[in-house]
């Protein structure tokens, strides 16, 4: 077995320091994207993974890749939303049949993304079996979605700060669209998100929860909470198709535990969250 660099140097330090005790390393498959890798001493108790003490921990969910530059964001509260939802009429952030980027956002996607039922759109539950895709409609866009709180077209003073605040705003395209409110340098980025033993990728197609201008947290290296101190304190909502994915523990509810960096299209590995890749820009 070829035994990774990062893992050979984890291990060899402990097995010295424990006088050549027996290393013992278990690759289980993977499920859903997620692979778990177990790293075990052979001594009594041995069940958790042992690392080298000199190593900077990993925040991400177990199986998570390590190759991103991309920080970890750990222990976030996840809500639930989807295209068509409608959760108050009055507020004016409290509809999903447009999001911040898209003014037709349910008819671009390709109508309700859950059930309808006299007329309202609610959710559903997700399965593998369909790859955790709507069981009503076919979708036109990605169904693997969230949204994180920093809205870089609509809210003035993030808008205003998104060339210094956003990580890839110097890269192409985004550099040429610097002060073009009509391109979102978060429309279509790709997130991956951790839940339990599970790991998934989204793409952004909308903002909030209830912030519009948390950079310190979106972007920042250093584990920031959100600023958001609605819905149990949220950092994000996510799709039905991810809240399946995830295996969260309610099917319209808050979730704590999530853990979530961006990733580049090039790290973004087969699934299910490749069937259907969004591309439009805002409109």
């Amino acid at each position: 077995m070829d035994i990774p660099t990062e893992t050979r140097s984890a291990v060899v330090p402990l097995a010295r320091a424990l006088g050549g005790a027996a290393v013992a390393l278990a690759l289980a498959g993977s499920l859903g994207g997620c692979t778990l890798l177990a790293v075990c001493l052979g001594v009594s108790g041995c069940g958790s993974t042992v690392t080298d003490p000199s190593t900077p921990p990993s925040h991400g969910p177990p199986g998570a890749s390590a190759d991103s530059p991309h920080p970890w964001h750990t222990g976030i509260v996840a809500t639930t939303f989807w295209v068509g939802e409608v959760f108050d009429p009055t507020a004016s952030d409290g509809s999903q049949v447009y999001s911040t980027y898209d003014s037709l956002w349910m008819e671009h996607y390709g109508g309700c993304d859950g059930t309808t039922a006299s007329g309202v759109c609610e959710t559903e539950a997700r399965t593998a079996a369909n790859g955790y895709f709507p069981l009503e409609i076919t979708p036109l866009e990605n169904p693997f979605y969230l949204d994180l709180p920093f809205d870089d077209i609509n809210d003035p003073a993030a808008f205003a700060r998104r060339d210094s605040v956003v990580p890839w705003a110097g890269e192409a395209p985004y550099a040429e669209h610097s002060g073009d409110q009509g391109f979102s340098y978060l429309k279509n980025r790709w997130v991956e998100l951790g839940y339990g033993d599970a790991t998934c990728f989204a793409q952004i197609q909308d903002a909030g929860p209830g912030e519009y201008d948390d950079a310190e947290y979106v972007f920042g290296s250093a584990d920031e909470r959100p600023l958001n101190d609605r819905y149990g304190g949220a950092g994000m909502d996510v799709s039905p198709a991810v809240v399946g994915c995830l295996g969260f523990d309610e099917l319209n509810g808050e979730q704590a535990g999530v853990n979530w960096r961006f990733v580049e299209e090039a790290e973004v590995p087969p699934g299910p969250w490749l069937e259907v890749v969004t591309t439009s820009q805002v409109r």
